[in-house]
């Protein structure tokens, strides 16, 4: 080694600072973009595959639609909420479950099962007199055109989970 110390001269020294500089920014801008890419690779997926329990027996659903409502954790960026949730839980004629979303497919108002006693047996929506059958198929010369959207569900220990609410194909 020499003994004599190099000097760095202020045109160096400069080059150097803002060559740092440009880097620690570079890689401030850079870094949430990779984090963005690379963050649903990261994210682990759920055991239930989006099924939540809705605490409702297999054993307690019965021919007759009922209203079940369940809490859900949603999470929107980082904003945590519970969201409630709502479905017609009944048995069919052949025994099969079926879960349908309260949605009415015209403007979106609440459906409710025998809301009008001028309509018994189906599924009602007063804001403009929407009709469904037991089945959530829409009645013909009411204002839904669509059948209701039906629940993704299993039956685990006896225990009904229900997911989304998927319209029908």
């Amino acid at each position: 080694m020499s003994d004599k110390k190099q000097q760095v001269s202020r045109r160096q020294f400069l080059n150097y600072s803002l060559t740092g500089l440009g880097g620690f920014m570079a890689a401030g801008m850079l870094v949430p973009m990779l984090r963005f890419a690379v963050d649903p690779v990261l994210q682990t997926a759920s055991d239930s595959g989006g099924l939540t329990n809705v605490s409702l027996s297999v054993d307690d659903i019965t021919e007759e639609p009922h209203r079940v409502d369940w809490e859900v954790e949603q999470v929107d960026g980082w904003y945590e909420s519970n969201v409630n949730r709502t479905a017609w839980v009944f048995k069919d004629d052949n025994g099969d479950i079926q879960a349908f979303s309260p949605v009415c497919k015209h403007l979106g108002c609440f459906v409710s099962w025998e809301g009008s006693d001028k309509y018994p047996g189906e599924f009602f929506c007063p804001c403009h007199d929407g009709r469904y059958e037991k089945d959530g198929t829409n009645i013909p010369g009411s204002p839904p055109l669509a059948p209701l959207d039906v629940y993704e569900q299993k039956v685990e220990n006896g225990m009904l989970y229900l997911g989304e609410a998927k319209p029908r194909e």
